[in-house]
């Protein structure tokens, strides 16, 4: 309380100098907080990125009220379970190579507003440490501490009054279902206190994520056959760079057929529309309960996936469809409906946050706020990105031009994004790209000091590039439900 009391009469003085209102108005409160997080969504699985084939009509609202980027971004990841390091990033406001997926002893987003006096209430996933969560939380409801789960098992944690997360247990219900009746139960109950102090909500969502494994109304509701393939599909990626049997990939045999790849996008969709209409009713909670208008909204994800592009179906590559991710924001100074181009990573929601809500953010932090592009008094915040995966590959990319970079392989590919976003057109070996293939190594160079990350950009023994898909054996995980082997694994 001692950080928020001074903060709070900081920003009642604000509004009163710039109102020009007496001392006698009441203060203005600091706006509440509700940030909806997906799992494994692709920025373009949306109504409102221009994609006809998927229902998602309460997003596309949040869309039209606020701002919606389209070039959001994770940085990378360290390993295969990218959803841990990405959420490390978004929690702490650092990047890779400063939080790997650590949180213990970091100061977090929902730690910092429960400093300002936030009520701070999680349900859902929580890819990263139990201390973590119970820092930065006062309240919290069906938790699920890990990475993936079958959706109709999942170990469930409550917050106990100690404020400590209790012993997991199994609830009856749908992943999706139980956490949103989490957020609408925590959101009726603030509504009936005095509302003292604004309120953070997390809901952190294990949908799309694989099981593919939609609930039982939601199996049908796309025809595979209906479902056209990614622009960018490919039966085979042109070569080997990593492990091509990771997690996601282990979905379907090679090479990737139009089949298999329908099916999991109508599964896949499924899972989201069914998500959107659990948010609709998250959404109507807050406006049954008067708190709609006064509630920063959030919708993002922790990655992309790539479900058939480039012949891959995980998010374990820095090809636009596993490395960008949705992010809408809803809230005041912001122009309804608007849209940004704005390169930005989910690590600048932290410092974002804190200045929409009136706080200044802690000042060790990688991110940027984005407050003077919601206002429209700023196009962006930086002039490239960066992202990692590994040891294996490196990326940059600038207003139009992508360069990935394959260390181990000496390999790299050069994209005009401009023209080619689905990145199928590799310029880098043509003699008239070659200054800005030097221009973008360059940048990588740059962009790789600035990160920190220390790995050479070459090789002493350079691997092949080429690989035998024959040898590729895939086994499902422990997760997998009946409906899932039997679909996609055939047992």
């Amino acid at each position: 309380m001692k950080k928020f009391i001074p903060a709070f009469l900081g920003l009642g003085l604000f509004f009163l100098l710039a109102c020009g209102t007496s001392p006698d108005v009441p203060e203005t409160k600091p706006p509440n907080i509700l940030f909806l997080f997906a799992d494994d969504q692709r920025a373009d699985a949306l109504g409102c990125s221009g994609n006809p084939y998927i229902q998602t009509p309460n997003i596309d609202q949040l869309a039209t009220e606020g701002i919606r980027f389209t070039n959001a971004c994770i940085m990378g990841g360290h390993h295969g379970a990218i959803c841990a390091p990405s959420r490390a990033m978004l929690m702490s406001g650092k990047s890779l190579f400063r939080v790997y997926d650590k949180l213990e002893g970091v100061e977090t987003m929902p730690k910092f507003f429960r400093e300002q006096g936030y009520e701070t209430f999680g349900t859902g996933k929580w890819h990263n440490e139990k201390s973590a969560f119970e820092a930065g939380f006062s309240q919290g409801q069906n938790v699920f501490l890990g990475g993936m789960c079958d959706h109709y098992k999942v170990p469930c944690r409550d917050m106990g009054t100690d404020g400590r997360l209790q012993e997991p247990v199994i609830k009856e219900g749908f992943s999706t279902d139980l956490f949103s009746s989490a957020a609408m139960e925590f959101i009726a109950s603030y509504a009936q206190s005095d509302r003292k102090n604004p309120f953070f909500c997390y809901v952190s969502y294990t949908a799309p994520h694989d099981p593919y494994s939609p609930r039982e109304d939601y199996i049908d509701h796309y025809p595979p056959l209906a479902l056209p393939l990614p622009g960018n599909f490919m039966p085979l990626h042109p070569f080997v760079f990593d492990d091509l049997t990771i997690r996601d990939e282990n979905l379907s045999s090679w090479p990737r057929t139009a089949e298999v790849v329908r099916a999991a996008l109508a599964d896949y969709y499924g899972l989201i529309t069914h998500m959107d209409a659990a948010i609709g009713k998250i959404i109507n909670t807050l406006k049954d309960q008067g708190l709609y208008d006064n509630t920063i909204i959030v919708y993002a994800a922790d990655n992309g996936l790539a479900i058939g592009s480039h012949g891959l179906l995980g998010k374990q590559n820095l090809y636009e469809h596993s490395a960008k991710v949705p992010l809408i924001i809803k809230g005041s100074n912001i122009q309804p409906g608007s849209t940004s181009e704005a390169l930005v990573y989910l690590y600048d929601l932290f410092p974002t946050l804190a200045e929409m809500s009136g706080f200044s953010a802690p000042e060790d932090m990688d991110g940027k706020s984005l407050l003077q592009v919601l206002k429209g008094e700023l196009n962006g915040v930086r002039s490239s990105v960066f992202h990692a995966y590994r040891h294996t590959v490196r990326a940059v990319k600038s207003d139009k031009w992508k360069f990935i970079r394959y260390p181990e392989r000496d390999h790299h590919q050069l994209f005009d994004l401009e023209n080619d976003p689905l990145e199928l057109n590799n310029l880098a070996p043509k003699d008239e790209y070659q200054n800005k293939v030097s221009e973008m190594m360059d940048l990588m160079k740059k962009e790789q000091a600035i990160a920190g990350d220390t790995i050479s950009l070459t090789s002493a023994k350079t691997l092949p590039l080429e690989y035998d898909h024959n040898s590729l054996i895939r086994k499902p995980d422990r997760w997998q439900p009946e409906y899932t082997l039997k679909k996609y694994f055939e047992q």
